[in-house]
Order: structure tokens, then sequence, then C-alpha cells
């Protein structure tokens, strides 16, 4: 792994607390992943009743929102730190990879990859992806989810279609696993035609509506999470520098399953979702020192006022 936190001279968070803070919790994942569904089911019951009229607007946004950020639970997920039970991360993670378009074993490999080479550009699988477009207004387009949704629809046709792989950006995958992501990628895009079939043989808007347009529209509530939790770090194997923890308000705490405090996750990922605050403080007192922090505003004014590629790629979360 390229982490040094425990490295000589650096202080190490106390074993047995360490222990006790691995501890996984299927009550804290129930009461986590049931709000949220709650939330959307509530946002999507208002956006069904005030489609076609202004109040659907806060709805289409609201509910959009909730879908994008489903995101956080499909990288617990891959963790297995939502539930105790192996196949609740696992059919959890894949539900949610088939609702935001980024099947589930794909995005855990290259997620762990990203985990052992973070900010390497040479190794970093969420940094060496190459995007279709890298022009002047790159950061822009996938903030808003442009080449975002673009990146990951034609990297799952590709799989599906070719059954090959970039050699560069997806070097991790072993021949088992590039097996499996096109697989994969093929019942993917199955599913979804089936979804589209459903639509017109019963000439309902209801899938639209209530899920593949609000999310793609709303891409860029999300988006800037991408980009603030290693944006302008630098590549070094200390995670206290090269991951970033987000200054916010508590419901973008619960918003995000406690993904905010990032840099306490890099530094020990196999920390459930719901013991990330602690785990945080406990790093800060053994270490003595805050990790670099920044709101999201402040950061975003500052990627305004010097482009660059903030983002690990565009087809990462």
């Amino acid at each position: 792994m390229d982490r040094d936190f425990a490295a000589e001279g650096r202080a190490r968070v106390d074993p047995r607390l360490l222990r006790r803070l691995m501890e996984k919790s299927d009550r804290a994942g129930a009461v986590q992943l049931g709000g949220h569904l709650l939330a959307l089911c509530a946002t999507g019951c208002g956006l069904w009743l005030t489609w076609g009229s202004w109040w659907g607007a806060p709805f289409f946004l609201a509910h959009g929102a909730l879908i994008n950020w489903l995101y956080a639970a499909q990288h617990e997920a891959s963790h297995g730190t939502v539930f105790r039970d192996r196949r609740l991360n696992e059919w959890l993670g894949r539900f949610t990879g088939f609702v935001l378009l980024f099947p589930r074993d794909y995005d855990r490999w290259q997620h762990f990859c990203h985990h052992r080479h973070t900010q390497d550009p040479e190794k970093d699988a969420e940094l060496v992806y190459r995007s279709f477009y890298n022009g002047p207004f790159a950061d822009l387009l996938s903030l808003i989810g442009v080449t975002y949704w673009l990146g990951l629809l034609a990297t799952t046709v590709r799989h599906a279609a070719t059954g090959r792989r970039i050699p560069v950006s997806e070097y991790y995958l072993t021949d088992e696993q590039e097996r499996t992501v096109v697989a994969e990628a093929r019942w993917h895009l199955a599913l979804y035609a089936a979804v589209a079939a459903v639509s017109v043989a019963f000439q309902t808007w209801a899938f639209a509506i209530l899920w593949w347009g609000p999310m793609l529209a709303t891409a860029w509530t999300h988006q800037p999470q991408n980009f603030i939790e290693h944006g302008g770090m630098p590549h070094g194997p200390d995670t206290w520098r090269n991951t970033r923890t987000v200054k916010t308000t508590a419901f973008m705490r619960w918003l995000s399953w406690r993904m905010v405090y990032h840099t306490a996750h890099h530094t020990y990922p196999g920390v459930p979702f719901h013991r990330l605050r602690e785990l945080h403080d406990a790093i800060v007192a053994a270490r003595g020192e805050e990790p670099v922090r920044s709101g999201y505003l402040a950061f975003l004014a500052g990627l305004a006022r010097g482009p660059r590629r903030a983002a690990a790629g565009a087809t990462s979360r």
C-alpha cells in the first residue's frame, strides 16, 4: 500500500481503539440506507404528483441529488462496511451500480487500485483514465456531468461490445476479472434495454421521470465531492497529505455517508462509514495535526481561478 501513516516518527491510532472502530454494524447500515431510501421515496412521490408544474422543480432537483449520492452507498458496499454479511454488501453494490450506470465489480476493482496508488499519475486507476475530452472546459463538463455520463456509457459499451480493456488505464484487471467485467457490462446493457422496452410497451415515462431524467440532470450535485477528495493534492505515501477532508454541514455528512472525512477513510479504509468521525478525531489526536481541509464552495472558487484536472477522472466517483 502506498501509505506511510505508520512510518517511523508517525503516531498511530491505538490498536485496541482501531479494532473497536472497525466493528461493522447492521443497525447503523440499515438506518443509513433506510433513511436514504425513504428520502428517495418521499422526493419521488412529490415529483410524480407535481410533474408538469413548477412545483415539480424542487422535487426533481432533490430526487436527482439523492440518486447521485447513492454512490456513497455503493462505495461503502465495495469496502464491505455497510453490513456484516458480505452478500448484503455485494447486492447493495449491484443495486446501486445498476441504478447509477456504474457496474459494481468494475467500480470496485478500479476503486481498490485507487486506494493502493492514490494520486500516483501512472498507477491510480482514477487518474490514468484517458478521457475522450481534455480541452479547456474539461473540468466544467465533468462537474456538470456531461463527460462523466458519456464516459461511463462509453466504457460500459466498450466492455460489453469488444471484451477488451485499455491496457494503460485498466492494467489492474486480471484476465478473470476482465471476463467478469465484460459479463457484468453485458448484463447491465441487457437490463437497461429491458427497462426501455417495458417503457415503450406500457407507454410510460415513469422510468425517465423518476430515474434517468433527474439522475442525469443533477450529477453536478455530487461531482464536487469527486473533485475535492484529491483534487490538486500531491502524489506521496502520506494519506494526511494526498487526501482532503471536507468542512461541511451535518446534512452533507449524512448525505455523503460520512465520506467527507475522506482523509481518515484513506488512512484506515476498513473502518465503517459511521465511525469515521471518531476515527478522524483519533488520528488527529495521535498525529497532533489536522488534515488538509476545505469547504465545497471555497474549493470550487479556487478551481475557477485556476482550472486544473482536479477530478480523479471522467469515469470515477
